[in-house]
């Protein structure tokens, strides 16, 4: 397990010099946040990108992400120059030496919450999601006010994107996405890099738009779509983890047993209703994810690839990006490879479970 930690560049407050004093953290996981979607990414901008990261004594471990356009998941006629310019990015991670590109295919809005500063009992705040609220959302201002977008949209612009997704049900959206890693999937072996797509976050439809990686009969169909090492999935346990259907544990040795686990995402999340929940603390004992037993399935399977935590809350009065505040995932980090450290030690000296 390489202990990695997101970055989102030169404009993130949280700097690289403090990154590299968490125990540990090895890898960085950044992007290039001001490409338009489509555009291909150049080897002197990642490059000067890598060398940031580097000179901070750190290593580029994950690119999150390269956003899909979505005229690709619209399966318009234009998809075909958008792939070629998806390809030429691939091309470019694997001639700089990154070896995983984390993406998703989650039509119009990547992830989503009704509320970013949700206050926990404690005092901290953090970000919940309640499908009763999501009606109160309004979009006809487009999608400004909404968080982790890699592209914004004006009134008119996701009014019409609304439109055109209303002849893509799930099945056409598999049918794009099987089309998608047919032309990337290839390039990307051949690069050097592995493909590592995120799950649906929540994981169940929103605004009567598609969602199709959701659980493990997705998973399982995904990595069959094209059925190459390269073609593999970004294993979050707070996506996955909305949904107490989802048994992660035996998830992560399915995957993992596949050799398809390039990444992954851990954090917590508390299940507090029918497609209701907020996220909380990483130790197991304050959410709904047994967190050592994922880590555990991963040991167990030999996963060796980049580790993060993934969003946590604000405490201590810190300030900034929702859910990517410095402390609480620096102690998230610090917990995910102190579990990581016992299981390995428990396995050594024979005990364990």
């Amino acid at each position: 397990m390489i202990p990695a930690f997101r970055w989102f560049g030169p404009g993130d407050p949280i700097p690289l010099a403090h990154i590299r004093q968490i125990p540990g953290v090895r890898g960085v996981v950044s992007a290039l946040y001001d490409v338009p979607p489509g555009a291909s990414w150049t080897p002197d901008q990642l490059g000067r990108l890598k060398a940031q990261i580097e000179d901070a004594g750190l290593a580029f471990a994950v690119v999150e992400s390269v956003p899909v356009h979505e005229d690709i998941k619209l399966g318009r006629p234009t998809r075909d120059r958008w792939i070629d310019n998806y390809c030429e990015s691939i091309r470019t991670l694997g001639e700089l030496g990154i070896p995983v590109l984390c993406y998703n295919f989650m039509p119009v809005f990547d992830w989503l919450r009704t509320d970013l500063a949700l206050r926990l009992p404690d005092g901290s705040t953090a970000l919940a999601y309640d499908d009763g609220a999501l009606a109160a959302i309004d979009l006809s201002r487009g999608t400004g006010g909404l968080p982790g977008w890699a592209a914004t949209y004006d009134a008119s612009e996701l009014q019409s994107l609304l439109a055109a997704y209303r002849t893509v049900d799930a099945e056409r959206l598999w049918d794009h996405l099987a089309y998608f890693l047919e032309q990337v999937v290839p390039v990307a072996g051949g690069a050097g890099v592995r493909l590592a797509l995120h799950p649906d976050d929540p994981p169940w439809s929103i605004f009567g738009l598609p969602r199709i990686i959701t659980d493990a009969t997705a998973l399982d169909r995904l990595v069959r779509l094209v059925d190459d090492p390269a073609n593999g999935v970004t294993f979050s346990t707070g996506s996955l983890g909305a949904n107490p259907e989802n048994d992660l544990a035996a998830m992560a040795r399915r995957l993992g047993s596949m050799g398809r686990i390039h990444f992954a995402h851990c954090r917590n999340v508390r299940v507090t209703g029918v497609r209701r929940f907020h996220e909380t603390a990483h130790p197991s004992a304050h959410g709904s994810v047994d967190l050592y037993q994922v880590l555990r399935a991963l040991r167990d399977i030999g996963f060796s690839g980049p580790l993060r935590p993934d969003h946590g809350r604000m405490i201590w009065g810190e300030t900034g990006r929702p859910g990517y505040g410095l402390y609480d995932r620096a102690l998230g980090i610090s917990y995910l490879q102190g579990l990581w450290e016992a299981i390995a030690r428990g396995r050594e000296s024979g005990g364990g479970e």
